[in-house]
């Protein structure tokens, strides 16, 4: 690099010689006081003039050989899509009163055409940037409309933002600010009323159906899933890049039998496995701080007041967690091992489920930062839940009502001088992940599945039946 070709190199030169020149021509007698005064002054105005000029100059030749993007000015490239008229062919396909694609509107959006509209009106309430409003020039921007379809089948489809230009009239970066700006929104609105976790009428219904399956206290199945991140910053691929040397993130979820979920931690690097991941989820928080909801049950005479959940090998045998046999050895135990590998497919099923409607999570995550798929992965999952509170009643045979009730109370903070709280709260984690618990519990299930296989297999015969 030629250091010498800076602004500072042309004004010492011209310095220079601007003072070399006003030396040669400056007269021999200086006993004229002002006269010297005079010269000196005209000598600096003129000096700044040029500094001036240089500057100008040398910045003037830099900028003609760089150009800079963003904003209405010489080299950005603007093309009219006209979106006044995007919107009104939109509005016509499918909120007119007799649209255009009126019967393909939940396929095409993931979603009946009410619950979009009700997802619509929360998000206008919330920010103002979802209203109606105009740019400088007086132009109506894009409707809420456009923004949300456009953003919804960008998730649902899972595509590049380039491929929705053509109908949506709405550039690729523009979309993607409003995938990002819904996302956020989705979850602020609504991640306190379906991100929660079960209250007491929850549980009470989740106990019945437990129960009519053959596995009293079941509250729901755990298991994790990976999401692979295709742009993951090269200072951290080492601690993503997990299972098929690829780099993923972690999603922690348990799901009823109606997939809805009603636990997700999501963020942890691929390198951990399961069991790394349980250890530090939120799962069994209020568990051991002692703020949990009682969950009553009885099994072969014995009573319990703390839910379980299935899970495969991989995980701890813990008093919560259920496995399955690896190895049966009568007949008690392999129809104990088919049932429970039957119920902890509904976890499965929900990934599957959720990776179906929203096409973005099944393939590889393009976004860079991983706030940005923190919201996305949330996102999706609050309209999943939603989905199913809308849908429940066409294929459950058992219809549940989840409101929306206030969460598990939180923990009262108080200075505790003998450390009862501390004590109480080992206490509970050894409750917890007492192996010899686990071992009793899955020896009583087992004996409780036996006597009621009849039962069990006369009402999944009449399923079938009905089902054909």
């Amino acid at each position: 690099m030629n250091h010498k070709a800076g602004p500072s190199h042309y004004i010492s030169s011209q310095s220079s010689s601007s003072s070399s020149s006003t030396n040669e021509s400056d007269p021999e007698d200086s006993s004229n006081e002002f006269d010297i005064q005079t010269r000196n002054t005209n000598y600096i105005w003129n000096y700044t003039i040029q500094q001036q000029q240089m500057m100008q100059q040398y910045y003037l030749s830099q900028s003609q050989d760089h150009v800079t993007w963003g904003g209405a000015i010489d080299g950005h490239a603007y093309t009219d899509r006209g979106r006044e008229a995007g919107a009104v062919l939109l509005k016509n396909d499918y909120f007119g009163e007799n649209p255009t694609y009126d019967t393909q509107f939940r396929r095409r959006f993931r979603m009946i055409r009410d619950l979009f509209q009700r997802i619509r009106r929360a998000l206008k309430e919330h920010s103002t940037s979802w209203k109606k409003s105009y740019d400088s020039t007086g132009r109506q921007s894009f409707t809420s409309y456009q923004k949300m379809c456009a953003s919804i089948q960008f998730l649902g489809y899972g595509t590049s933002a380039d491929s929705f230009d053509q109908y949506f009239r709405i550039a690729q970066s523009t979309l993607i600010r409003f995938v990002k700006k819904i996302c956020r929104h989705i979850v602020k609105v609504f991640g306190e009323i379906y991100l929660r976790n079960p209250n007491s009428e929850h549980i009470e219904k989740l106990l019945q159906v437990a129960e009519s399956r053959g596995f009293p206290g079941m509250l729901g199945s755990l298991d994790c899933m990976h999401w692979e991140w295709k742009n993951c910053p090269t200072a951290h691929a080492g601690a993503y890049r997990g299972r098929n040397k690829k780099c993923t993130i972690i999603l922690e979820a348990v799901a009823s039998h109606d997939t809805w979920i009603w636990h997700a931690f999501f963020g942890l690097p691929g390198t951990n496995n399961d069991v790394n991941v349980l250890q530090k989820s939120t799962l069994f928080q209020a568990l051991t701080n002692g703020t949990s909801i009682p969950v009553n049950y009885s099994i072969k005479g014995r009573n319990y007041d703390v839910g379980y959940y299935l899970a495969d090998g991989i995980y701890p045998k813990w008093s919560t967690l259920v496995q399955s046999i690896r190895v049966p050895k009568c007949a008690k135990e392999t129809y104990f091992v088919q049932k429970h590998e039957s119920y902890r497919k509904d976890v499965e099923r929900a990934f599957g489920v959720l990776q179906a409607r929203f096409a973005i999570i099944r393939g590889a995550a393009r976004f860079w930062n991983k706030k940005d798929l923190h919201d996305v992965m949330f996102a999706c999952i609050i309209m999943h839940n939603m989905i199913v509170e809308e849908e429940r009643s066409g294929y459950l045979n058992v219809i549940l009502d989840y409101e929306s009730s206030p969460t598990v109370p939180l923990a009262e903070l108080s200075r505790d001088i003998n450390n009862t709280k501390y004590v109480s709260f080992l206490g509970r984690h050894r409750n917890l992940i007492n192996q010899g618990e686990h071992n009793e519990l899955r020896r009583r299930l087992v004996a409780h599945l036996w006597d009621k296989r009849d039962q069990l297999d006369g009402v999944e015969d009449d399923d079938d039946n009905n089902g054909e």
